[in-house]
């Protein structure tokens, strides 16, 4: 099983191996569940943000992590949230959660289907809609957050979702090539410094790295 992918390893580096102390951590955990419920607080709007998780070595009992990682998960059916990339509809929200100003780890999920697999082991919710977890957050805090993690994957279960997230990429990847060099498809993909050619590398990397997975 991986628990950190390649993706996450390159964003790891783009983030300058900057560490921090397991309580500052858990303090930057906390200010991204506060902000996911700010971005979700604008009335007469459906919130497409509907949970975010945190996973990773945080929980191997570390004094120090080069950053947090985090899961978000989007109201949007798992055929516009393939691994590896980035939904448009997120693009603005990486902004609105001061994403772009302190380290952090991102990948976006589907909401529809489970957040757990090969790639995110036993994560731990902390926001959802109805607030953040402050239970959650706290028993971190104490080092004391395995209860309320979610349960292991069997490994029926790893091979199915993995096969399920493969046959998306894949799906995905065809339609980013067929529909590349379409001016609406561009406009639609651009924006907050975010280009067509980053979401056509994203839908190759992703699926290479869901394929390469597959193979070990």
């Amino acid at each position: 099983m991986i628990f950190l992918t390649d993706t996450l390893t390159r964003a790891a580096r783009a983030c300058h191996n900057v560490r921090m102390r397991y309580e500052k951590a858990v303090r930057r955990l906390r200010t991204i569940a506060d902000s996911c419920q700010r971005a979700v607080a604008y009335p007469g709007q459906e919130p497409v943000l509907v949970a975010a998780y945190t996973f990773g070595p945080i929980f191997d009992g570390p004094d120090e992590v080069d950053v947090v990682r985090v899961a978000f998960a989007l109201d949007l059916p798992a055929e516009e949230v393939p691994w590896g990339t980035t939904p448009p509809v997120s693009v603005g929200l990486v902004a609105l959660l001061g994403l772009d100003k302190a380290p952090a780890l991102r990948c976006w999920r589907s909401a529809r289907r489970p957040v757990a697999d090969s790639m995110v082991d036993r994560p731990l919710r902390i926001w959802s809609l109805d607030g953040p977890d402050s239970a959650a957050l706290d028993a971190l805090a104490r080092r004391d957050a395995e209860h309320l993690r979610l349960l292991p994957l069997t490994d029926d279960e790893q091979r199915q979702r993995l096969a399920e997230d493969l046959a998306i990429s894949l799906r995905h990847l065809r339609q980013v090539r067929d529909r590349y060099a379409d001016r609406d498809w561009r406009s639609d993909h651009r924006g907050h410094g975010v280009y067509p050619e980053n979401h056509l590398w994203d839908a190759v990397d992703g699926y290479l790295e869901l394929l390469d997975l597959g193979q070990q």
